[in-house]
């Protein structure tokens, strides 16, 4: 599937999601599929894990 083709379908769900739950859905959407896309990213191998956490020794 293309990248324009998700973009679509991503963009029709938040669209369904303001429609018919409002302001909140849309948000809940919106955060569901950042977080979907960064596990995503991280299981392909595009985002390292360590990249976010910094290690607890800071010599």
């Amino acid at each position: 599937m293309s990248r324009a083709t998700v973009g679509l379908l991503a963009g029709m769900a938040l669209g369904f999601a303001a429609y018919f739950g409002g302001f909140w859905a849309f948000l809940l959407v919106a955060a569901l599929g950042a977080v979907g896309l960064a596990v995503g990213r991280v299981l392909e191998g595009d985002l390292e894990v360590s990249d976010f956490v910094r290690s607890r020794d800071r010599r």
